[in-house]
């Protein structure tokens, strides 16, 4: 059953079940629809990893899960092999096929078919684990780094001496060169900061760390160096086979470096059974292509028609190797990109100071954003190559958040759906810096003109089986919509064959969702409030007025959405560029365009003073042609790219962009500059409050940053979602930046919509009184024209509810005897089930009917219920005389009794708890008297938790 959900709130007309078939951004409809609103199209619905723990799957359990996803309204999944199992204290679960074995791929070629026969869209983690990587990947084909040993010798003489092999690990070395310098005493020489991770040895952070801090180098003793770089000598050459080197050292002491490459250390993570091994290296075409055509392409030629329209997508997870910085034709890759030879300056990476501590610093910049271009050009966009091929698109988790060497922006560029992740609260990553993460892949759908921000959702680490659904699933799928997401993929949908019990085999991290849960009977309820969300989300173009630029440094990741670089928030809202796409921007009537139509009011610049050369002419071009830019006086490059004449060249475009007199610049100021205006010292909030243009979204209420927002535009329509952050209901005055156009609420709860009849119009703003249910949510739709002068006819658009009796006295309750329940019993007064003394109630888990028959005197309009609180999960189905009205799933729990009669009347509410009170029940029993049967670990800190209907339960009415 897809249930309709009625909160009560709206009285609004109920609309058509009847849902037609679209695809997002579809041409053949132009405009908002109700009724797919209500209904969302299969198109529109969530997906999922579908994980297939160690290859532990079967025919079976592969169509009772394909089925149940159909039946619950999903789109599609993606299939990912992976272990992880064990992890955490965990236990193990048997070993299926290896991935891409003759027996995996039977299981795959069905699961596609399978969902062929479903309609189902399928993408394909194209490997198990992550890190990509492979049993038969050889050392030289693997991710690496740089090593090097030092020998000082004495010149004047015929050196003839085998030079010490640099540190290698398991054994693999390459010689790359030989290099000497003239020695000098450099005790008092102190190394450049943060070297192994401006070096790219290592990752910069695991939470999108904010990296530009690379950049800066102390600079006191500058010209304080180890060698010139004209003063170092190549003496590759004159080292054999044998690591023997024959050199004529000139007079004096010498610097000999033997540089070379190993292993970087990295191997696949989270695997099933024997598929362990090396990662490739990211940065290698060729070993990328031998990767796909091994183990990627014969997968693909084996479903033949459905590679590209069942199997849609091809997946890689996120980037946790660790740093990695050579490639065999790295010296050629660099000198194509930066346009000098590194040879001279690799002793930096030694820790030697060459020519100075700036140049230093800027040659480990040109060092990183080189390793960065072949990460994206090598890699991702040779990923998407293949693909394509096959008619396919990607959808790696390429940008983040563990800060590699890469840009973020750069590597989502070569992606279908931009893929980022969030994770529900847990001790784990506890703060939203740590959990968020989908701004970045909704700013590279905008500014590469795809249509599917996707995530990874729900991830957490330590808890099992006692998420709350409205008050930590919904606000956080609700912060990222906000963000921008559009396309929620759960973590985890764990398959589970039945001979692994219930609640069955299970990875150790990730919400868990599958039909082995508890409450999945009623699961659809959820997941149409996420698809009806999506399917708003997916039409029209984000309305942003400001375009920030995050600079060409390497590592580089935007962050979540309140991180704000560019001062816009709260009132206006922001998208992310980076250098590549910086270059094609364009100028039209003032505003700030991108070629397939997305425009911005301004630009604003980071506040490090750092800019390429390249975009600061960009920068220059734009501000001449019409552009709005905002951003400190450029103070600096941070590269050795026409290190000669870039000084120059940059002082000239300063000049040219902020003045030539520097202490004009400390104070906010503006000036004229061509068609255009640069103007430094204001936020891009305070820039547009002072030309005049309203908050694009305000809400006037006591605590203005507990709410979010996101507009949209479709066409004639704008469309904002917005939502409350607080765990208690909350009234707040909204204002939006539209008029001569009628508001109305669209509740993605219930899928019912409603004009709103209390809103004022005045100077371009329509402003409308708003209430929020505890984390509540709304989508405020203008979409009908009305004049301009026009005004709401009514004091609120949510009229208080009152009290008109309350459900007291004793209540039978309907257990499940399979789960240690009692068939039936009374409660005298409601109470969670954890109170009672009987075992078989208070370790209860699953479904709980409650029966009440109560008489109704028909003396008000509209009646309705109100459950009061819910637990633990928060889900219960209602049925009134014996009629199905509805599921509850978050707060007010309220629900219309429209059928209600007169005299008595049977009430029956159905509420189920998660797995945890029955694990907890099982902890310490030996296995043949435990109930359940999983993977995971009841662990000792494990606690009961609240369960059932616990009230008070009250009929109600609205006040007119």
């Amino acid at each position: 059953m897809r249930s309709i959900i009625l909160t009560g709130l709206l009285s609004g007309l109920l609309l058509s079940q009847q849902a037609f078939a679209q695809q997002p951004n579809s041409s053949t409809n132009t405009q908002l629809s109700e009724t797919a609103f209500q209904q969302p199209p299969a198109a529109y619905g969530i997906r999922c990893w579908w994980w297939w723990l160690n290859g532990n799957v079967s025919k079976q359990s592969i169509t009772r899960d394909l089925e149940a996803m159909k039946a619950k309204g999903f789109s599609g999944a993606c299939i990912f092999d992976a272990g992880g199992q064990d992890q955490r204290g965990n236990s193990n679960v048997p070993e299926g096929p290896l991935f891409g074995s003759p027996a995996w791929q039977e299981l795959f070629r069905f699961a596609v078919q399978e969902a062929h026969r479903l309609g189902l869209v399928l993408s394909l983690n194209i490997q198990s684990g992550w890190n990509l990587g492979a049993p038969d990947v050889k050392p030289q084909e693997a991710a690496k780094r740089l090593t090097w040993s030092q020998t000082i010798i004495n010149g004047g003489q015929n050196y003839v001496q085998p030079l010490p092999v640099p540190a290698a690990l398991d054994g693999f070395y390459k010689d790359i060169a030989v290099l000497a310098f003239p020695y000098r005493d450099t005790t008092s020489i102190q190394p450049l900061h943060n070297l192994r991770q401006k070096a790219a040895f290592d990752e910069v952070g695991g939470s999108a760390t904010d990296t530009r801090f690379l950049l800066n180098e102390d600079t006191a003793n500058n010209k304080l160096v180890h060698a010139q770089h004209t003063t170092v000598i190549n003496l590759t050459q004159k080292m054999n086979a044998q690591g023997v080197l024959s050199w004529k050292a000139p007079a004096g002491k010498w610097v000999i470096l033997r540089f070379g490459y190993t292993l970087n250390g990295a191997e696949i993570s989270t695997s099933s059974g024997k598929w362990q091994g090396l990662v490739i290296d990211y940065m290698s075409r060729q070993h990328f292509t031998r990767y796909w055509n091994t183990h990627v392409q014969p997968l693909l030629q084996s479903i033949g028609k459905d590679a590209g329209t069942t199997l849609r997508y091809l997946q890689t997870d996120s980037w946790e190797l660790g740093g990695i910085n050579w490639t065999e034709d790295f010296q050629q890759e660099f000198r194509n990109r930066r346009g000098y030879d590194l040879l001279p300056y690799l002793p930096i990476v030694a820790g030697k100071l060459i020519d100075s501590r700036e140049v230093s610093n800027r040659f480990l910049a040109d060092l990183r954003k080189t390793i960065s271009d072949c990460i994206a050009d090598n890699h991702y966009k040779v990923f998407q190559e293949k693909a394509a091929a096959y008619g396919m698109g990607i959808q790696p988790e390429s940008a983040g958040p563990h800060a590699g060497p890469f840009d973020g922006l750069k590597n989502f560029g070569h992606s279908e759906i931009m893929m980022g992740e969030f994770w529900s609260p847990s001790a784990h990553r506890p703060l939203p810096e740590s959990r968020f993460f989908v701004k970045q892949a909704a700013s590279a759908a905008h500014i590469y003109n795809k249509n599917l921000v996707g995530a990874e959702a729900f991830t957490t680490i330590g808890h099992h089986w006692d998420d709350i659904i409205w008050k930590e699933m919904k606000p956080s799928f609700d912060h990222e919509l906000c963000a921008g997401l559009n396309l929620t993929l759960l973590h985890t949908f764990t398959s589970s064959p039945p001979e692994m019990g219930l609640p069955g085999q299970e990875y150790f991290a990730g919400t868990h969702f599958n039909p082995n849960i508890t409450w999945w009977k009623y699961s659809d309820a959820f997941w149409s409030y996420m698809a009806r969300a999506q399917y708003m989300m997916q039409q029209g173009r984000f309305v942003a007025d400001v375009l920030y630029y995050y600079g060409d440094h390497v590592p580089n990741i935007a962050r979540l959405k309140e991180d704000d670089p560019a001062g816009a928030l709260p009132g206006y809202d922001y998208d992310v560029i980076n250098e590549d796409r910086l270059m094609a921007l364009q100028v039209q009537q003032g505003w700030i365009t991108l070629p397939h139509g997305m425009r911005y009011r301004v630009l604003v610049l980071p506040k490090h003073r750092v800019m390429s050369l390249a975009a600061l002419q960009k920068i220059d071009q734009l501000v001449s042609a019409g552009a709005t830019v905002i951003g400190p006086r450029t103070q600096r490059t941070v590269s050795l790219e026409k290190y000669t004449t870039s000084g120059k060249t940059l002082q000239q475009l300063v000049a040219h962009l902020w003045g030539a007199d520097s202490t004009a610049n400390q104070q906010p100021g503006s000036r004229a500059v061509g068609k255009g205006r640069m103007a430094w010292g204001y936020t891009a909030a305070e820039w547009l409050a002072l030309q005049q243009i309203a908050a694009d979204c305000h809400f006037e209420a006591p605590a203005t940053d507990t709410f979010g927002y996101i507009h949209h535009r479709w066409n004639e329509a704008d469309y904002y979602f917005i939502s409350s952050r607080k765990q208690t209901p909350v009234k707040a005055t909204v204002s939006f930046r539209v008029s001569g156009r009628q508001p109305e609420f669209w509740d993605p709860v219930s899928g019912h919509t409603q004009p709103a009849m209390a809103y004022t119009q005045a100077n371009g703003v329509t402003t409308v009184p708003v209430s929020f249910a505890p984390y509540g949510s709304w989508f405020v739709v203008f979409r009908k024209p009305v004049p301009v002068t026009q005004q709401g006819t009514a004091a609120t658009n949510f009229p208080e509810f009152r009290v008109t009796d309350t459900l007291q006295g004793p209540w039978q309750l309907h257990f499940d005897e399979r789960w240690g329940g009692p068939a039936s019993v009374e409660f005298p007064f409601l109470t969670s089930w954890t109170e009672r003394p009987e075992p078989g109630i208070r370790y209860y888990s699953g479904s709980v009917v409650y029966h009440k028959e109560f008489n109704y005197d028909p003396k008000h309009q509209r009646i309705y219920l109100n459950l009061g609180a819910v637990k633990d999960v928060g889900i219960a189905g209602v049925k009134l005389n014996g009629k199905e009205i509805g599921v509850l799933w978050a707060p007010p729990y309220r629900i219309a009794l429209d059928d209600i009669q007169p005299g008595k009347n049977v009430l029956e509410v159905e509420v189920i708890n998660s797995w945890r009170n029955r694990l907890v029940g099982d902890r310490g029993q030996p296995a043949e008297k435990r109930f359940t049967k999983t993977n995971i670990t009841i662990r000792p800190e494990w606690q009961l938790l609240e369960s059932g209907l616990l009230g008070p339960v009250v009929l109600e009415t609205q006040d007119q």
